[in-house]
């Protein structure tokens, strides 16, 4: 989530009376609305509250447009057993890492491995799965870091054709529209060790970006751009490696087996 005004946000917040009402409209709305089926508790609710800058009609629509994202994608948002062989492969992989601590700017910074993967042995979905479970884990163990935004680091080490093939049309529109269905929609999204023909795939992912999540992308054939003293060392940075990110995330994510059979409850009930 971005704070573009963060004067204002902070007024709102100094206002416990107007956030309480604005937490009560929201609470009463969720009950006249069953089928949304979202997650009621304070801080989930307050996440998305501050996400849409106090704002209740867009925070109302963000949630509406997060659950049933989450109904619509089974293949990404049901299954979720961290044992279940196809997730514990990736998690060995590391295609998702979350970096320690947040950038320059206070961000949380991830760094998405998009080439750590055989397209011959994995599916994409099963890839976008595995990596949201991860952010949503991240979520929830660190919201007040998210909730400052995010920075996603693309790294394209070793993209080969294959890669580039598993990504049709209809996946990369719903991988864009996931993005911007999430309360901590990306600060900043950087390509790193990008091969020259990146923009070929690239193109795509920007028709269906929004105007400002075009606006964020950057591009980089060489180095990286973003300033956080936990970089890995295979982006330039003295933090934990790859390695090192994919062991702790995958004992996180095994170690919380239970938060995602919890969280799998909750996503729009679909009409028929």
């Amino acid at each position: 989530m971005f704070f573009q005004n963060s004067n204002k946000i902070s007024c709102l917040e100094s206002d416990p009376a107007r956030v309480a009402r604005e937490m009560q409209s929201l609470l009463k709305w969720l009950a006249d609305n069953p089928n949304i089926n979202a997650r009621m508790d304070y801080e989930n609710l307050t996440f998305f509250l501050r996400s849409c800058k106090y704002d209740l009609e867009r925070t109302k629509k963000k949630i509406k447009c997060f659950y049933q994202m989450r109904a619509e994608r089974p293949e990404w948002f049901c299954q979720r057993n961290p044992f279940l062989p196809e997730v514990q492969q990736l998690l060995e992989l590391g295609v998702f890492l979350p970096i320690d601590g947040v950038d320059d700017e206070q961000r949380k910074v991830v760094v998405v491995r998009t080439a750590a993967h055989d397209p011959k042995l994995h599916t994409q979905n099963n890839v976008f799965k595995v990596s949201k479970m991860i952010l949503d884990l991240l979520l929830h163990m660190e919201m007040e870091n998210c909730s400052r935004g995010i920075v996603a680091i693309f790294d394209m080490n070793g993209v080969q054709l294959g890669h580039a093939l598993q990504l049709n049309p209809i996946l990369i529109k719903r991988s864009v529209e996931s993005w911007q269905a999430y309360p901590c929609q990306p600060k900043k999204l950087e390509f790193v060790n990008s091969p020259t023909h990146v923009n070929l795939v690239l193109n795509t992912f920007r028709v269906f970006m929004t105007s400002k999540m075009r606006s964020r992308v950057l591009v980089q054939k060489y180095g990286c751009s973003i300033k956080c003293a936990n970089l890995p060392k295979e982006l330039g940075g003295n933090g934990p490696d790859y390695t090192e990110l994919t062991i702790k995330w995958k004992c996180l994510v095994e170690a919380n087996s239970k938060f995602y059979q919890e969280d799998e409850k909750y996503k729009s009930i679909l009409k028929n």
